[in-house]
């Protein structure tokens, strides 16, 4: 939903504003004052009309946090590039500020992954390389993951950020086998 079509609150313009002139446009933290069952308040309705994303949190970074998701992790709050572009801030007048204020941080599309050998996640590539490929039941064997974690390591681990395209298919008497098939150029 576009912000000028909703008449945004002092507090909602607040967080927006101060969200834009950040790094990332992290919306964190949020004005003094606002805490408890109002900030969650204030920050659903802003998710909900697709002004503020919830994102994880990058804490080694410094990232603030918003709230902890029970995992040892945590998600942040992000003023959406959308939101930005209807309240009429452009986009690359923010990325460029934010270049200026920290000239040494690398822009996230320079960071390339690393692969580390003798982990798990080496251990699920070299399977999925295999010119046989793997089953969900092979590769919960040998790696002791769960299913869906296994799922979520192909997709995101390996898909989003190594930019490996992994495919499945049914085969008959093995079922549903997972390959590699490329990585992404």
């Amino acid at each position: 939903m576009d912000p000028t079509m909703t008449k945004l609150s002092e507090t909602q313009i607040i967080i927006l504003s101060a969200g834009a002139q950040r790094p990332d446009n992290i919306a964190l933290p949020l004005p003094k004052g606002l805490h408890g069952v109002a900030a969650k308040m204030a920050v659903g309705r802003m998710i909900a009309h697709g002004w503020l994303l919830e994102v994880n949190a990058n804490l080694r970074q410094g990232e603030p946090l918003w709230r902890e998701t029970g995992d040892g992790h945590g998600t942040t709050l992000v003023v959406t590039d959308a939101c930005l572009l209807a309240i009429g801030i452009e986009l690359v007048v923010v990325k460029t500020v934010a270049a200026i204020r920290n000239p040494t941080a690398e822009t996230p599309e320079a960071k390339q992954p690393t692969r580390r050998a003798g982990t798990k996640q080496a251990m699920l590539i070299a399977l999925l390389q295999a010119p046989e490929g793997a089953t969900m039941e092979a590769i919960i064997a040998a790696t002791g993951w769960q299913a869906h974690s296994a799922r979520g390591a192909m997709s995101g681990a390996l898909g989003k950020k190594l930019g490996l395209v992994v495919t499945s298919a049914k085969e008959h008497g093995r079922g549903r086998v997972y390959r590699i098939i490329r990585e992404i150029a």
